[in-house]
């Protein structure tokens, strides 16, 4: 399988989330994405680790793929290793403030001197040009200062979200944008920064409450799981576990008063509209409890269900592994990595294409697995790259 994106190459200076996913989703549809990792291995190659050996569950994620070799573009001996490499290349992905970028050489004014049409896609924490700009930051910088943060949870406990959303929003959109500057460089010739930025990201995704908050001055407040712009919206405790109900939308609305036995709610004034009923939301989400406090979560969907109003489980990391459309659809590849007692779940693109499947075709590599065949590849032989070796440059 090779891919829609075979033969163009990606050098991934990338560390953590946002930069090696977007290079990631290149490589999963045919790119030769090459991961470039310091001496000792970036510090996400050994986050959540879960082997003897250290190796990361995020990591084995966001780096199958891809060939992995290590370098110090640091020492003048790796920075022109670094500009033979983006001699052969179509994009390089670094998720690095300006300073950062700058100091490795990997600006894009440095790297068109050696390449004129490279494509630079960096992602940052508050993107370039402002007062915050060579600030560092992760995931949770995008959520607390998006609005997001502040309206989860409650007023005493505001709560960040588990999973790190900003940066694979953020490596996603970068991607979109790294595949709109390839298609112009092949229409022109000219390549481009393509440029991510954490905040950005989470301001797009709460963009809708900071447009309802600068129309009418509303100054809402966090309601833990309960929706404010509809109703009910919220995380219902069963006999035995937890649903989400999502009503949204006078049809669906109609369909819930039904299913609860509650007819006269669909003339209330104080459900008229989605607000309204965001409004009243807690009355509703009371009711929809008192329908589930005594049945068990499958009665509780079985009754959602054959109403046709959304709702689903509330799910463990287990739980979502066992769980039967998980499984059908395929969602979760079982990918083999060196000293694993048993093969990762390791989730495939999040998008689908009927012609052009994407698709995991090895591991993750091992540090530095593919250093000498990439040096090979570059016409540096074997006593060279045992003496790069012996200094400490790769």
């Amino acid at each position: 399988m090779s891919g829609v994106l075979s033969g163009y190459r990606v050098l991934d200076f990338g560390r953590y989330i946002a930069g090696p996913y977007c290079a990631t989703l290149l490589a999963e549809f045919g790119a030769d994405v090459i991961r470039i990792e310091k001496l000792a291995g970036s510090e996400d190659r050994w986050t959540t680790p879960v082997n003897d050996d250290g190796i990361g569950a995020l990591f084995l994620q966001i780096n199958r793929n891809k060939r992995g070799m290590t370098l110090n573009p640091m020492k003048p001996e790796g920075r022109e290793i670094v500009a033979r490499l983006v001699e052969t290349a179509d994009v390089v992905v670094a998720n690095l403030p300006p300073q950062g970028l700058k100091a490795m050489g990997l600006d894009l004014e440095s790297l068109r001197k050696i390449k004129k049409d490279i494509i630079l896609t960096t992602v940052s924490a508050y993107g370039h040009g402002g007062p915050y700009s060579d600030r560092v930051g992760f995931d949770g910088i995008g959520q607390v200062m998006s609005g997001s943060t502040y309206m989860s949870g409650s007023e005493d406990q505001p709560v960040k979200f588990a999973a790190p959303w900003v940066d694979f929003t953020t490596a996603m959109m970068s991607a979109i944008g790294t595949l709109v500057a390839l298609m112009h460089r092949k229409e022109t010739g000219e390549g481009q920064m393509v440029e991510g930025a954490l905040v950005r990201s989470a301001l797009t995704i709460g963009n809708a409450a900071l447009i309802e908050q600068a129309m009418t001055q509303i100054n809402r407040k966090p309601t833990m799981n309960r929706g404010q712009t509809a109703g009910p919206s919220d995380i219902i405790p069963t006999k035995d576990g937890w649903v989400i109900v999502q009503v949204v939308g006078r049809p669906l609305f109609e369909r819930w008063c039904d299913m609860m036995g509650r007819p006269e709610l669909k003339d209330d004034p104080r459900f008229t509209s989605d607000l309204d009923r965001g409004d009243n939301s807690e009355i509703l989400s009371e009711i929809a409890r008192e329908h589930a406090k005594d049945k068990s979560t499958d009665e509780v969907l079985a009754d959602y269900a054959a109403a046709s109003v959304p709702s689903s489980a509330l799910l463990s990391p287990q739980q979502a592994l066992d769980d039967e459309h998980i499984k059908a659809m395929g969602f979760l590849e079982p990918v083999d990595f060196p000293n694993l007692p048993h093969p990762a779940p390791v989730a495939s693109a999040p998008i689908n294409l009927t012609g052009t499947p994407g698709g995991i075709r090895h591991r993750a590599p091992v540090l530095g697995e593919h250093t000498d065949e990439i040096l090979n590849e570059l016409g540096i032989d074997k006593a060279r790259i045992a003496e790069l070796r012996e200094k400490r440059i790769v």
